[in-house]
């Protein structure tokens, strides 16, 4: 019974999870990590708290137990946003950047209006050419002794390249396989790598090695277990960006935010591309608050330059204003997240920036919608409609706006926007929003009380439901489908009673 009580943690689900998830956030992953399983020893499989110990995984850098993680939580539901972004996240750090580009463009299609899958694609296919050179410049050649290596087993040696044995005199010997050449590593380790150094001079001290701690630790297990983990964070760190890939960035940005050196100096257009990327990373790592207070200092610095500093000061204050409004909208200030996106919007129209118009209204309706403003939130998307580029962005848009009629109760609307949805969905090809849009038309054609055109559509979207195997999805169509069916029997027995009744009214006069 003793036993049994102490595997059960003292404590519940939510509060495991609330103390986890704020322990994440002040980067002490190792008691994030043990909050996280208790909260899975109580609530086994959950999909969300599987995700939230897959990160502490990841910032420990243990990347098998973070795609376990990952890939756990996808298990009954393969539409997991979270669980996708996740496992993506890991397969980039883990250098496979082809996989990870394949789970972030599904993100995508089942969620087109989060920012983070949208960055996940850019930076995967950018990490391909880093890697691969763009097509044209790849030139392969058949030789005979061409072998292939995986790059988890190219990580594995490296990482066995430190090897200790002790003689038979009991001295310590190292026997050591370099894999880069100093510059290199102390870019991957920068202030680190005076640390490595200073272990490894300790090394040569053999009396020093042979000594062991009042604990009983020999000090050449302690100097070299470091050692080990500095080479297992470098190979990390190598991994995630390698340095030709950071030469290559550092070259880009440069090209990007430098349109005139004389304007613009080095420094200011590093500090902007920086800055802008920790935004992202921020926002994308669930901590709005700091995003949020990273992009108004951001802003505040670069208001306070001239137009010859920064050409394109006015598009990157709309930009900023973007991101302060996302934050705010993840953190629940919605007032604020509204006047930052239209702070946004009035800054396009001002400049004439068309993409950031549809960025700015595809945000507001957002918040609309999600205050409840349905036809507000209808006004803003429609004006966005004829700037959609792509068949999967008005999928999406024509989606939304029938939801919003659908709470107005203006079924014939959301009937028809529905219709648009999946006109779209089919010329994109896309499974998902096809279920998606055909679950909008049927409940628009249950309000409008046309209970067989529903049940048809219902049926419809099962059968794509299946297809893509969403066991959730099938389950809530079944169950409001055979809700249709009784209401359509419940109509068909008013119509025949009141036939009945006519009948025998005719039958009394005769």
């Amino acid at each position: 019974m003793a036993a049994a009580a102490d595997s059960v943690p003292a404590g519940t689900f939510p509060s495991f999870m609330a103390e986890g998830t704020l322990l994440c956030r002040r980067g002490e992953y190792g008691k994030a990590l043990a909050c996280f399983n208790n909260a899975l020893k109580l609530r086994a499989g959950d999909k969300h708290c599987l995700v939230a110990r897959s990160k502490c995984y990841l910032k420990l850098g243990d990347t098998e137990n973070s795609l376990k993680d990952a890939e756990a939580s996808l298990q009954n539901d393969k539409t997991f946003s979270k669980g996708l972004y996740q496992k993506a996240e890991i397969l980039y750090t883990m250098g496979d950047f082809e996989f990870a580009l394949v789970f972030y463009h599904r993100g995508y299609r089942l969620r087109p209006e989060l920012q983070k899958f949208r960055l996940g694609i850019e930076k995967s296919q950018e990490a391909i050419v880093n890697c691969i050179g763009s097509p044209s410049s790849v030139k392969l050649e058949n030789k005979e002794d061409l072998r292939f290596i995986s790059r988890q087993a190219e990580s594995k040696k490296a990482n066995q390249k430190l090897q200790v044995k002790l003689t038979k005199d009991q001295k310590w010997t190292r026997k050591w396989e370099p894999v880069r050449n100093p510059k290199t590593e102390r870019q991957l380790l920068g202030e680190l790598y005076a640390d490595k150094a200073y272990l490894e001079k300790l090394l040569k001290d053999e009396d020093l090695m042979q000594s062991s701690t009042k604990q009983g630790i020999k000090v050449a297990d302690l100097v070299l277990s470091g050692i080990s983990y500095l080479d297992t964070r470098s190979e990390f760190w190598q991994q995630q960006k390698p340095i030709y890939a950071r030469v290559r960035e550092r070259k880009l940005r440069q090209q990007r935010w430098m349109r005139d050196k004389k304007q613009k100096p080095a420094e200011v257009g590093r500090y902007i591309v920086k800055s802008m990327e920790d935004i992202d990373m921020l926002l994308t790592g669930d901590c709005p608050e700091e995003s949020c207070k990273k992009a108004e200092r951001v802003l505040k610095t670069i208001q306070g330059w001239s137009d010859d500093e920064v050409p394109n000061k006015n598009e990157l204050i709309g930009n900023l204003h973007s991101c302060i409004g996302n934050a705010q909208l993840e953190m629940g200030q919605m007032e604020a997240a509204l006047q930052s996106h239209k702070m946004d919007l009035e800054f396009a129209r001002q400049n004439d920036l068309p993409d950031a118009v549809s960025r700015a209204l595809d945000n507001i309706g957002r918040v609309y919608a999600r205050i409840g403003k349905f036809q507000q939130a209808i006004d803003t998307w429609e004006e966005k409609i004829p700037m959609a580029k792509s068949s999967l962005e008005k999928t999406w848009l024509f989606h939304e706006i029938g939801q919003c009629y659908l709470e107005l109760n203006k079924a014939e609307a959301a009937q028809n926007y529905g219709q648009k949805s999946l006109q779209s969905a089919d010329e994109e090809g896309d499974v998902e929003w096809q279920l998606h849009a055909t679950v909008l038309v049927a409940q628009a054609q249950v309000k409008l009380k046309d209970y067989r055109s529903a049940i048809l559509n219902f049926e419809k979207a099962l059968e794509k439901a299946k297809l893509i195997h969403n066991e959730d999805a099938q389950k809530a169509i079944i169950t409001v489908s055979k809700w249709a069916v009784a209401k359509r029997r419940e109509a068909w027995g008013s119509i025949r009673c009141g036939n009945d009744s006519r009948d025998q009214k005719k039958a009394g006069k005769t």
